[in-house]
């Protein structure tokens, strides 16, 4: 068998390389308390993926809160922001894949539901040399489950969609993948991903690595 590759890798951020689901459930906490309401692991999971206007807006729907939607959602920047600002948590294997796809000199993006203010401290962290390019929530017409964030980061590094590998956590941002017609690996965080036609699922970025990446079809040929 000979093995091409992959044009791009394009990179899920939260709960796929940080594990930042937990500081989301912090700060949502807080949010909620502030609104005087509560929140709970089954309230985030309907967020999993998802915008943080969609988040603000349920955020409302569940306290019925006459709050300005605009103060909600800085207060959830404001909180995320302060807590990356001193620790981003990787993944298990993240730095690994990323080195290794790095020193190959593949192509790689980062893509994110999240606003740019959040994503510039993990960029910082992780280390920006590893991304050729970035797509924040903030910078696109439709957020993931929509395909556009995908099909951004696809055209801007001049690739074909369907030769760039996503490595997504969440159902939504699978979805949008999906939809852009790219090769997906989906790494479960919060929420079940079912095994699909086209779709690996696996358990850990541990279990992923530029090989992996190079044997999935369409890039491995007979």
């Amino acid at each position: 068998m000979t093995l091409g590759g992959p044009q791009a890798v394009l990179f899920d951020m939260d709960g796929l390389l940080i594990d930042s689901e937990r500081v989301w459930l912090e700060v949502e906490s807080e949010v909620m308390a502030w609104l005087g309401g509560e929140w709970s692991p089954a309230h985030q999971e309907r967020l999993v993926g998802g915008s943080l206007d969609i988040a603000v807006r349920y955020m409302l729907e569940l306290t019925g809160a006459d709050a300005d939607p605009g103060e909600v959602g800085r207060r959830m920047l404001d909180g995320m922001a302060e807590r990356l600002g001193t620790c981003v948590p990787m993944m298990p294997g993240a730095k690994d894949l990323l080195a290794e796809i790095r020193a190959a000199g593949v192509t790689a993006a980062l893509v994110s539901s999240s606003h740019r203010r959040l994503i510039e401290p993990v960029l910082d962290a992780v280390g920006r040399e590893h991304f050729a390019l970035s797509v924040a929530g903030d910078e696109v017409a439709r957020t993931k489950p929509d395909p556009e964030p995908y099909l951004t980061a696809a055209a801007r590094l001049g690739a074909d969609p369907a030769r760039c590998v996503v490595l997504e956590d969440s159902p939504n941002g699978v979805a949008a993948a999906e939809a852009a017609g790219c090769v997906t690996v989906a790494v479960p965080g919060v929420l079940p991903i079912p095994p699909a036609p086209g779709r690996v699922v696996v358990a850990s970025l541990r279990e992923v690595s530029l090989a992996t990446l190079r044997s999935l079809p369409p890039f491995a040929v007979a």
